[in-house]
């Protein structure tokens, strides 16, 4: 999904945006009258949140947070602890006899998460400013691309924005130096893979600069006065304070932090670094499960899932053995795109396909339509094969399936119906639109991020393919299991180099073993798993969940299930931890 911010950055939104908590939708009117505390306290977080985090306000059309950025310094972060506390405080204060089930959740939520943010902050994530994807220069470049200016109000406010973006890279090169000096960095490989993000930021020209397009197109209502006097501001502040700032990353990473860095890929080798690892394990898996739990439930998965590649393998007629017929995937000419437009045209036609089958499953559907577009040159050789970036409904900006079309011999066509159904429909699209446009609930459950849900879903969406009839041979049908595999393996690899020691070399061979994953795509994956401990756990864990909620509502109400109205039931109140997802799922199951 959208990491095209930097490690640092998305830690700073997990620790405020995920912070927010999922509150359920708007009290009823036959249910207890909504409690003032409450409200009261939701109202006063909402304009924290606001305050802390200018990006997804401005999405929501906040003209005011539109040209702001967040404070990613440390003594910010330290600053958020006590009007943290003093929230949860608050929460607590709150009894739960007479609440309302909405409420009594929102509470019982808001306290579990306000915990976890309050934890966050002593282990000081940002002293990992990066990662394979990039840094601050990334999260930028993001920005613009995310930006349309229709008013001189939208230009003043991108301008404001530019301006601000030396104190973004200055406090991210700070926490990098702090990482440096307490040896909780980046491993050697990391570190190479962020240096190719920034020769190419170092090589932009102001025709190439991603920071200018936003300005390069202006609406006939701005004077062409106007227009050329906001290029020519935006030119000086990138040439004069970014650019400097650009080359001054560029050279602390090649002279200083990579002679230091160590080739030790675990972040459990670091100082610190097992404690934090348990913790981010918690949290983007919304589960108490440790790290040898999830990588057994890892290594059940991957004999799962073979088993039933076998299958499919046989099923395409193939008669040799399991590592044959992966080379034969992975070479036959057949199985890839012969030009990035063809690729990007096979996506488009996939998404499209995928639109079609969504009114059968899905009684809600979102208004906000979405886009199928590369990746961008400056980044694809680090990026991963496909990614989704959110739109904003208010800003006029479309929902975006990303799809890497560099290294065509590494992006197979049998993985294209999977990689399209978990990044566009009925997968992240779908799933964030929904939550973005849930007018009713209140704001802060519209950006919550809760990454075992987001990423559950998303593969719960590759099968859902299967029920659409949307694989259409066995090498599809044999892809999506990949797909599934990859997954699984991420438990055990991600696990195996960040809590068990293992190199790299031992993380790879599930990949390479049990998958059909191109050999590129499966490095880029490494670096990523790498750089960004923990993250790679969410997926499998909440799909796993998904499915079994999903099984027990189908044994429950037997002929009375109704799959639109059960994926109603799990999308539009918006996204939840798993347990307090099993609760809500259950009264559902009941109400029925």
């Amino acid at each position: 999904m959208n990491h095209l911010a930097a490690a640092g950055f998305a830690a700073l939104l997990l620790s405020t945006a995920a912070a927010t908590a999922t509150a359920q939708t708007a009290t009823e009117a036959a249910q207890p009258a909504a409690n003032t505390d409450l409200a009261s306290l939701l109202s006063d977080y909402e304009a924290f949140l606001k305050a802390n985090d200018p990006i997804s306000a401005g999405q929501e059309g906040d003209q005011a947070a539109k040209s702001r950025l967040p404070d990613t310094s440390r003594a910010a972060e330290v600053a958020r602890q006590a009007p943290l506390e003093a929230f949860r405080a608050r929460a607590q204060a709150i009894a739960t006899g007479g609440l309302s089930g909405d409420d009594a959740l929102n509470r019982d939520f808001l306290i579990r998460v306000l915990d976890r943010s309050i934890e966050a902050i002593r282990y000081d994530s940002e002293r990992l400013a990066f990662d394979s994807e990039g840094g601050p220069g990334q999260t930028a470049n993001y920005l613009a691309s995310t930006t349309r200016i229709t008013t001189a109000a939208d230009a003043e406010a991108w301008l404001s924005r530019l301006a601000a973006l030396p104190k973004l890279y200055d406090d991210e090169l700070d926490n990098t130096l702090r990482g440096l000096e307490t040896g909780f960095t980046q491993p050697t490989s990391v570190v190479e893979s962020f240096l190719v993000s920034l020769r190419n930021e170092a090589a932009f020209t102001p025709e190439t600069d991603p920071l200018l397009r936003p300005l390069a197109t202006l609406p006939a209502s701005i004077p062409a006065d106007a227009q050329q006097a906001y290029r020519d501001r935006a030119a000086a502040l990138v040439a004069e304070a970014i650019v400097p700032r650009r080359q001054r990353w560029l050279t602390f990473i090649e002279t200083q932090y990579l002679p230091a860095a160590t080739p030790e890929v675990g972040i459990g080798s670091r100082p610190g670094g097992r404690d934090f690892y348990a913790f981010e394990a918690r949290r983007y898996t919304t589960t108490d499960l440790t790290p040898d739990q999830i990588h057994r439930i890892g290594l059940d998965e991957v004999a799962r899932i073979r088993a039933r590649m076998e299958t499919e393998m046989r099923a395409a007629g193939w008669t040799g053995d399991f590592a044959g017929f992966l080379n034969h995937l992975r070479t036959e000419p057949r199985f890839y795109a012969t030009s990035r437009e063809d690729l990007l045209e096979k996506a488009s036609e996939m998404s499209k396909r995928a639109d079609g089958g969504l009114p059968a499953l899905f009684r809600t559907l979102p208004r906000l339509t979405y886009n199928v577009r590369p990746v961008p040159l400056d980044i694809e050789a680090t990026y991963t094969t496909g990614r989704y970036n959110g739109g904003s409904l208010a800003d006029g900006v479309p929902g975006g399936y990303i799809v890497n079309t560099g290294r065509l011999d590494q992006r197979p066509l049998y993985e294209l119906p999977a990689l399209t159904l978990h990044e566009a429909v009925p997968g992240h699209h779908l799933q964030i639109a929904l939550q973005q446009e849930a007018a009713q609930g209140p704001y802060f459950r519209r950006n919550v991020d809760v990454t075992a849900f987001s990423e559950g879903w998303g593969l719960y969406a590759e099968y859902l393919g299967e029920e659409m009839g949307f694989y259409r041979t066995p090498e599809e049908r044999f892809g999506r299991l990949s797909y599934e595999m990859w997954r699984a393996c991420r438990l055990v690899a991600d696990t195996g180099m960040h809590w068990m020691g293992w190199t790299i070399d031992e993380a790879r061979r599930c990949f390479t073993e049990n998958s059909a994953l191109a050999p590129h795509n499966i490095e880029t994956e490494l670096q990523r798993y790498i750089g960004w401990p923990g993250q790679a756990l969410a997926y499998k864990i909440g799909e796993i969940r998904l499915r079994a909620i999903r099984t027990r509502a189908e044994q429950a109400l037997g002929d009375r299930f109704n799959v639109r109205d059960f994926h109603d039931a799990l999308l539009v109140d918006g996204p939840l931890p798993l347990d307090l997802l099993d609760q809500r799922m259950d009264a559902w199951v009941a109400a029925q």
